[in-house]
């Protein structure tokens, strides 16, 4: 425990140390929410839901998934491909302890990034933070997104053939993702086939479960079904979990291609 606590300190300081990074990752969510919550305002006929509110669930979904499936992914691709990890696991480094340090260092910009994103939220569009068991939904929800999230990121980093190729490989799947799970365009207004695609993977499930916190009962009909699923939620986002889980175990590896 103590050397992953290390390891994740770490990778916070690699981290915050690259300032262009650091304001990227942590401006990209936060402007994207106040331009659609500045462009698209007012509240939807007959709900009591404002677009604000809509946009910062889905913000907050893709915000945390960002952190950890896209940033974990292409880190670890980067310093596979620079001989990092082939040194590291010739060290008395326990594996697990990377691992641990990677995630515990996404935990803490996740959390950073939520902070960030509903105090804009707050203050710009004055929305009503979640109360009483909504934000004990709002913690599951975040907990099993980020992890499927971070397992996911560990697994797509052996997808790149090199570390140039790393960002389009899980940047572009990842974007095509938000556009179709609810992120900045509601369920009822997408096509049928679109959102049945976009309910095999783990961010529309966490862009409905945030609804549920945020929105509460008016914004049901938002809902093609006309419910958040929250027991469903659970099972799909606990089975991504373990099929990432499963993925890491079968395709993550230690050396670059070109190390054979």
């Amino acid at each position: 425990m103590t050397v992953a606590l290390a390891r994740a300190g770490f990778e916070l300081k690699v981290f915050f140390r690259e300032r262009d990074q650091v304001v990227f990752t942590f401006s990209l969510p936060i402007v994207l929410l106040v331009l659609f919550g500045s462009i698209f305002t007012g509240e939807y006929p007959g709900t009591g839901v404002t677009v604000a509110e809509v946009y910062t669930a889905g913000m907050i979904g893709a915000a945390v998934l960002a952190v950890s499936l896209q940033n974990l992914g292409i880190s670890i691709a980067v310093e596979r491909e620079e001989g990092a990890l082939k040194r590291l696991s010739g060290t008395p480094l326990p594996k697990y302890a990377y691992f641990a340090g990677k995630v515990g260092s996404v935990l803490v910009m996740a959390l950073c990034e939520i902070a960030l994103l509903l105090a804009v939220a707050v203050l710009l569009y004055d929305i009503d933070l979640p109360r009483g068991t909504a934000w004990l939904t709002f913690a599951w929800v975040v907990f099993l997104g980020l992890t499927s999230g971070c397992l996911l990121g560990i697994a797509a980093s052996s997808l790149a053939g090199s570390a140039k190729s790393a960002g389009a490989v899980i940047t572009l799947p990842f974007l095509v993702l938000q556009f179709i799970s609810g992120v900045f365009i509601p369920f009822t207004e997408l096509p049928g086939w679109l959102t049945d695609v976009a309910a095999i993977f783990p961010l529309k499930w966490m862009c409905q479960g945030l609804r549920a916190v945020f929105l509460g009962d008016g914004g049901l009909v938002l809902q093609p079904t006309g419910s958040y699923e929250l027991a469903k939620t659970a099972l799909v986002l606990g089975a991504w979990v373990i099929g990432g889980l499963v993925l890491c175990l079968m395709t993550f590896r230690w050396k670059s291609r070109r190390d054979g």
